[in-house]
């Protein structure tokens, strides 16, 4: 994450890009914009606002060398040369545009920005930012005609929220530079993480917390669930979340202890998984690692307790309780209706 109290922006400019399935051409500026000091101030916060709180950063991948991934040659250059900026940039947007290798790419408006003085791990630095905006936003204007004032519409960029961007940090590590990266359009997970920026994820707490828990849940989805029911299943991510949350390291040894307990069966069926999950996702989880707290809390948001049943009724189970589906629900099989039950146990409603 990165800190903006002193980020200035001392280069940005605008195009457009096409996709060259849907014969849409790249529109090229040919010089840097100025800003008046209102759109300045919407500008500055709008681009770098949502990289305050990503814990997750990236570092350029290449197959063969890494100075031959394009991005990281191009933004080398900016920090390099300021006066490559505006053609560099251009070089930028048609690396993307090649990479509208399917209809379902859209066309928009791309911002690129080179921003000095901005904070990341106590160093002061610049980065240069790439931004797509791929939705616009209907907003009535208004104006005078014949005495009387008239109402039309016009499309906009939204102050709210970014469609996709990076920030390429003028900082490296003993993986490389540092890029973080959104995308809260992602209809095609390989487009820009893979395909654009080509960059992988950084071996750090930040990764090995995200690959276990979404292991664990998909163990739960998977195994648990298909052969233990819904409520095991609840069960199971609760002790997951609370492992995580009263450990700052993790231990897979007593993960299973803890979780599983004396169950050998699900301990062995959770080693059988974590070797399958390895292999079709092409990840390595780590037996031991330091847990990331913000993405811990960003994972919990992510996992869906709720038992959905065909009687139009829903059980929702609290993540952080995870004794509660023990204790205070109990499943069974009416004879007289011939269905299943559950039955919940509680001193006070609201």
């Amino acid at each position: 994450m990165i800190k903006r109290s002193r980020a200035t922006i001392s280069k940005f400019i605008i195009h457009k890009v096409g996709n060259k399935f849907n014969s849409a051409t790249n529109i090229f500026s040919e010089k840097e914009m100025t800003f008046d000091k209102d759109s300045y101030e919407l500008m500055l916060p709008f681009l770098l606002k949502p990289y305050a709180n990503i814990a997750e950063s990236f570092r350029f991948n290449h197959h063969a060398n890494i100075d031959l991934n394009e991005i990281n040659s191009y933004t080398h250059q900016i920090f390099q040369d300021g006066s490559s900026f505006v053609e560099v940039s251009q070089h930028i947007v048609n690396h993307l545009f090649e990479q509208s290798n399917s209809a379902q790419i859209k066309t928009g408006d791309v911002i690129i920005a080179l921003f000095e003085d901005v904070e990341f791990k106590e160093t002061i630095t610049n980065a240069v930012g790439i931004f797509k905006i791929e939705n616009k936003i209907d907003f009535f204007q208004t104006h005078m005609e014949d005495d009387c004032l008239d109402v039309y519409v016009q499309k906009g960029i939204s102050t709210k929220k970014l469609d996709k961007g990076c920030l390429i940090v003028n900082y490296s590590d003993a993986e490389g530079k540092v890029i973080l990266s959104l995308d809260n359009n992602n209809y095609d997970a390989q487009y820009w993480i893979k395909n654009f920026l080509n960059v992988k994820l950084a071996d750090d707490s930040n990764q090995h917390t995200q690959n276990y828990i979404e292991m664990c849940k998909d163990f739960s989805d998977e195994i648990i669930k298909e052969d233990f029911g819904m409520q095991e299943k609840s069960k199971f991510l609760a002790q997951t979340v609370d492992f995580f949350k009263e450990n700052e390291h993790v231990n897979i040894h007593d993960f299973k202890d803890e979780v599983f307990e004396e169950d050998a069966q699900k301990k062995t069926m959770f080693d059988d998984y974590k070797k399958h999950f390895e292999e079709q996702n092409d990840v390595v989880i780590r037996n031991q690692f330091s847990v990331s707290p913000v993405v811990l809390k960003k994972q919990k948001t992510k996992i869906k307790t709720e038992i959905k049943l065909d009687t139009h009724i829903q059980i929702k189970l609290d993540v952080d309780a995870p004794d509660a589906s023990h204790e205070y629900i109990e499943k069974g099989f009416d004879e007289e209706r011939k269905m299943k039950f559950y039955k919940v146990y509680f001193n006070e409603e609201s």
